[in-house]
Protein backbone atom coordinates (compact mmCIF):
# COMPACT_ATOMS: atom_id res chain seq x y z
CA UNK A 1 0.00 0.00 0.00
CA UNK A 2 1.14 3.21 -0.90
CA UNK A 3 -0.22 6.40 0.51
CA UNK A 4 0.77 9.91 -1.08
CA UNK A 5 0.19 12.63 1.96
CA UNK A 6 -0.26 15.63 1.95
CA UNK A 7 1.45 17.90 4.69
CA UNK A 8 -0.09 20.86 4.89
CA UNK A 9 3.11 23.68 5.92
CA UNK A 10 4.64 20.62 7.39
CA UNK A 11 4.10 21.19 11.32
CA UNK A 12 1.78 18.51 13.06
CA UNK A 13 -0.52 20.89 14.06
CA UNK A 14 -1.54 21.82 10.65
CA UNK A 15 -2.00 18.22 9.18
CA UNK A 16 -5.27 16.10 8.89
CA UNK A 17 -5.72 13.39 11.50
CA UNK A 18 -5.47 10.81 8.39
CA UNK A 19 -2.13 12.51 7.62
CA UNK A 20 -0.94 11.56 10.77
CA UNK A 21 -2.51 8.09 10.87
CA UNK A 22 -0.71 6.95 7.32
CA UNK A 23 2.85 8.62 8.55
CA UNK A 24 2.27 6.40 11.99
CA UNK A 25 1.35 3.20 9.58
CA UNK A 26 4.51 3.49 6.82
CA UNK A 27 7.52 1.55 7.35
CA UNK A 28 9.15 4.19 5.13
CA UNK A 29 8.82 7.97 4.25
CA UNK A 30 9.37 9.23 1.27
CA UNK A 31 9.91 12.83 -0.19
CA UNK A 32 11.87 15.74 -0.98
CA UNK A 33 14.94 16.60 1.35
CA UNK A 34 13.57 19.51 2.97
CA UNK A 35 10.41 18.02 3.34
CA UNK A 36 11.47 15.08 5.57
CA UNK A 37 13.30 17.57 7.79
CA UNK A 38 9.80 19.48 8.30
CA UNK A 39 8.24 15.92 10.15
CA UNK A 40 9.73 16.74 13.88
CA UNK A 41 10.77 14.31 16.20
CA UNK A 42 7.50 12.37 16.11
CA UNK A 43 8.27 10.08 13.01
CA UNK A 44 12.51 9.99 13.47
CA UNK A 45 11.99 6.15 14.40
CA UNK A 46 11.08 5.81 10.63
CA UNK A 47 13.26 4.43 7.79
CA UNK A 48 13.43 7.78 5.89
CA UNK A 49 14.17 8.07 1.72
CA UNK A 50 14.89 11.03 -0.21
CA UNK A 51 15.66 12.86 -3.41
CA UNK A 52 16.90 16.60 -4.39
CA UNK A 53 14.78 18.84 -6.21
CA UNK A 54 14.01 17.87 -10.10
CA UNK A 55 14.11 14.12 -9.10
CA UNK A 56 10.63 13.71 -8.51
CA UNK A 57 10.00 10.74 -10.88
CA UNK A 58 12.68 9.04 -9.11
CA UNK A 59 11.27 9.34 -5.56
CA UNK A 60 8.07 7.62 -7.42
CA UNK A 61 10.21 5.14 -8.30
CA UNK A 62 11.72 4.32 -4.97
CA UNK A 63 8.03 4.65 -3.51
CA UNK A 64 6.97 1.47 -5.91
CA UNK A 65 10.06 -0.90 -5.55
CA UNK A 66 9.73 -0.30 -1.67
CA UNK A 67 6.42 -1.72 -1.34
CA UNK A 68 7.21 -4.48 -3.83
CA UNK A 69 9.31 -5.36 -0.77
CA UNK A 70 5.76 -5.81 0.79
CA UNK A 71 6.52 -1.94 3.23
CA UNK A 72 3.99 0.49 4.05
CA UNK A 73 4.98 3.50 1.93
CA UNK A 74 4.23 7.25 2.27
CA UNK A 75 5.25 9.33 0.26
CA UNK A 76 4.82 13.55 1.56
CA UNK A 77 4.00 15.99 -0.76
CA UNK A 78 3.69 20.14 0.99
CA UNK A 79 0.23 21.24 1.05
CA UNK A 80 -1.92 19.12 -0.65
CA UNK A 81 -0.51 16.01 -2.77
CA UNK A 82 -2.85 16.45 -5.50
CA UNK A 83 -1.92 20.58 -5.95
CA UNK A 84 1.16 20.89 -7.73
CA UNK A 85 1.80 17.37 -5.52
CA UNK A 86 2.89 14.04 -6.65
CA UNK A 87 -0.37 12.64 -6.70
CA UNK A 88 -0.85 12.14 -10.19
CA UNK A 89 2.86 10.99 -11.71
CA UNK A 90 2.39 8.08 -8.83
CA UNK A 91 -1.02 6.95 -11.01
CA UNK A 92 0.74 7.59 -14.32
CA UNK A 93 3.70 5.37 -13.29
CA UNK A 94 1.37 2.94 -11.60
CA UNK A 95 0.60 0.17 -14.75
CA UNK A 96 4.42 0.12 -15.34
CA UNK A 97 4.65 -1.87 -11.75
CA UNK A 98 1.58 -4.07 -12.28
CA UNK A 99 1.54 -7.16 -14.92
CA UNK A 100 -1.16 -6.35 -17.59
CA UNK A 101 -4.56 -7.45 -16.38
CA UNK A 102 -3.75 -7.75 -12.67
CA UNK A 103 -4.42 -5.31 -9.92
CA UNK A 104 -1.64 -5.78 -7.29
CA UNK A 105 -2.64 -4.86 -3.80
CA UNK A 106 1.04 -3.93 -2.96
CA UNK A 107 0.68 -0.78 -5.76
CA UNK A 108 -2.58 0.36 -4.61
CA UNK A 109 -3.01 4.01 -3.81
CA UNK A 110 -4.44 6.40 -1.26
CA UNK A 111 -4.30 10.01 -1.83
CA UNK A 112 -4.44 11.90 1.84
CA UNK A 113 -5.73 15.47 0.71
CA UNK A 114 -3.94 18.43 3.35
CA UNK A 115 -3.88 22.35 3.63
CA UNK A 116 -2.57 23.93 0.29
CA UNK A 117 -1.16 27.07 0.21
CA UNK A 118 -3.94 29.06 -0.86
CA UNK A 119 -6.24 27.68 1.97
CA UNK A 120 -3.37 28.25 5.07
CA UNK A 121 -2.23 31.55 3.76
CA UNK A 122 -6.07 32.69 3.11
CA UNK A 123 -6.23 32.23 6.71
CA UNK A 124 -3.53 34.07 7.87
CA UNK A 125 -4.22 37.15 5.22
CA UNK A 126 -8.12 37.09 5.92
CA UNK A 127 -10.20 35.85 3.47
CA UNK A 128 -8.89 36.59 0.12
CA UNK A 129 -10.07 33.41 -1.65
CA UNK A 130 -14.18 33.62 -0.35
CA UNK A 131 -15.69 33.89 -3.49
CA UNK A 132 -14.18 32.27 -6.96
CA UNK A 133 -10.77 32.04 -7.36
CA UNK A 134 -8.36 30.30 -9.44
CA UNK A 135 -4.86 28.99 -8.37
CA UNK A 136 -1.75 29.63 -10.73
CA UNK A 137 1.76 28.75 -10.41
CA UNK A 138 4.56 31.19 -12.27
CA UNK A 139 6.76 28.08 -12.41
CA UNK A 140 7.94 27.69 -15.99
CA UNK A 141 9.66 24.46 -15.52
CA UNK A 142 6.71 22.28 -16.74
CA UNK A 143 4.14 24.79 -17.76
CA UNK A 144 5.10 27.13 -20.96
CA UNK A 145 5.12 31.28 -19.64
CA UNK A 146 3.14 31.37 -23.02
CA UNK A 147 0.64 29.48 -21.30
CA UNK A 148 0.82 31.10 -17.60
CA UNK A 149 0.32 34.29 -19.08
CA UNK A 150 -3.15 32.78 -21.25
CA UNK A 151 -4.07 32.11 -17.52
CA UNK A 152 -3.47 34.86 -15.71
CA UNK A 153 -5.24 37.26 -18.37
CA UNK A 154 -8.40 34.63 -18.57
CA UNK A 155 -8.15 35.33 -14.70
CA UNK A 156 -7.93 38.70 -14.88
CA UNK A 157 -11.21 39.22 -17.44
CA UNK A 158 -13.14 36.71 -15.35
CA UNK A 159 -12.67 38.90 -12.01
CA UNK A 160 -11.37 35.45 -10.37
CA UNK A 161 -9.53 36.19 -7.15
CA UNK A 162 -6.48 34.56 -7.51
CA UNK A 163 -3.52 32.78 -5.51
CA UNK A 164 -0.20 33.01 -7.12
CA UNK A 165 2.27 30.26 -6.45
CA UNK A 166 6.19 29.65 -7.05
CA UNK A 167 6.02 33.43 -7.61
CA UNK A 168 9.64 33.85 -7.74
CA UNK A 169 13.20 31.99 -7.61
CA UNK A 170 16.82 32.52 -8.60
CA UNK A 171 16.22 32.04 -11.64
CA UNK A 172 12.67 33.77 -11.97
CA UNK A 173 13.33 36.21 -9.90
CA UNK A 174 11.27 39.02 -11.79
CA UNK A 175 8.52 36.51 -12.57
CA UNK A 176 6.14 37.62 -10.45
CA UNK A 177 6.63 41.75 -11.89
CA UNK A 178 6.01 40.16 -15.22
CA UNK A 179 2.60 38.48 -13.94
CA UNK A 180 1.82 41.90 -12.57
CA UNK A 181 2.62 43.84 -15.57
CA UNK A 182 -0.29 41.34 -17.17
CA UNK A 183 -2.67 41.93 -14.69
CA UNK A 184 -2.19 45.57 -14.77
CA UNK A 185 -3.26 45.89 -18.51
CA UNK A 186 -6.81 45.59 -17.29
CA UNK A 187 -6.62 45.32 -13.41
CA UNK A 188 -6.45 48.62 -11.73
CA UNK A 189 -3.37 49.47 -9.71
CA UNK A 190 -5.62 50.04 -6.80
CA UNK A 191 -6.36 46.11 -6.73
CA UNK A 192 -6.48 44.68 -2.97
CA UNK A 193 -3.23 42.36 -2.74
CA UNK A 194 -1.21 40.25 -0.30
CA UNK A 195 1.40 37.92 0.28
CA UNK A 196 2.12 35.51 3.25
CA UNK A 197 5.78 33.68 3.48
CA UNK A 198 6.95 30.84 5.64
CA UNK A 199 3.22 30.08 6.34
CA UNK A 200 2.59 27.70 9.19
CA UNK A 201 6.31 28.02 9.83
CA UNK A 202 8.27 30.14 12.31
CA UNK A 203 9.19 33.51 10.82
CA UNK A 204 5.56 33.42 8.97
CA UNK A 205 5.16 37.20 7.68
CA UNK A 206 1.91 38.37 5.83
CA UNK A 207 1.82 42.24 3.86
CA UNK A 208 -1.27 43.62 2.42
CA UNK A 209 -0.61 45.70 -0.18
CA UNK A 210 -2.10 47.04 -3.99
CA UNK A 211 -1.39 45.79 -6.93
CA UNK A 212 0.97 48.76 -8.13
CA UNK A 213 2.87 47.95 -4.53
CA UNK A 214 2.87 44.03 -4.98
CA UNK A 215 4.15 44.19 -8.21
CA UNK A 216 7.75 45.77 -6.62
CA UNK A 217 7.37 43.08 -3.74
CA UNK A 218 10.54 41.03 -2.69
CA UNK A 219 9.32 37.69 -2.68
CA UNK A 220 10.69 34.00 -3.21
CA UNK A 221 9.59 30.36 -3.37
CA UNK A 222 8.26 30.70 0.33
CA UNK A 223 5.60 33.06 -0.71
CA UNK A 224 1.95 32.98 -1.43
CA UNK A 225 0.78 35.73 -3.43
CA UNK A 226 -3.10 36.88 -3.34
CA UNK A 227 -5.03 39.20 -5.93
CA UNK A 228 -8.28 40.60 -4.90
CA UNK A 229 -10.66 40.59 -7.79
CA UNK A 230 -12.83 43.60 -8.30
CA UNK A 231 -14.60 43.83 -4.64
CA UNK A 232 -11.85 42.73 -2.34
CA UNK A 233 -10.56 45.52 0.56
CA UNK A 234 -8.22 45.90 2.85
CA UNK A 235 -10.31 45.72 6.25
CA UNK A 236 -8.54 45.87 9.66
CA UNK A 237 -5.39 45.38 7.73
CA UNK A 238 -6.34 42.36 6.14
CA UNK A 239 -6.96 40.87 2.73
CA UNK A 240 -11.52 40.56 2.88
CA UNK A 241 -13.06 39.35 -0.75
CA UNK A 242 -16.72 38.94 0.33
CA UNK A 243 -19.53 36.80 -0.57
CA UNK A 244 -22.41 39.22 -1.03
CA UNK A 245 -24.34 38.40 2.26
CA UNK A 246 -24.85 41.81 3.02
CA UNK A 247 -26.65 42.62 -0.44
Amino acid sequence: MISIVGMGPGRESMMTGEAIAALDMADVIIGYTVYLELLGERFTGKEFMSTPMKQETRRCRMCYEQAALGKEVAMICSGDAGIYGMASLMFELREEYCQEGTDDPRFDIKVISGITAASSGAAELGAPINHDFCVISLSDLLTPWELIEKRLRAAAAGDFAIAIYNPSSHKRHDYLRKACDILLETVPEERACGYVRNIGRDGTETHVCTLGELRDAEVDMFTTVFVGNSTSRIIAGKLITPRGYKK
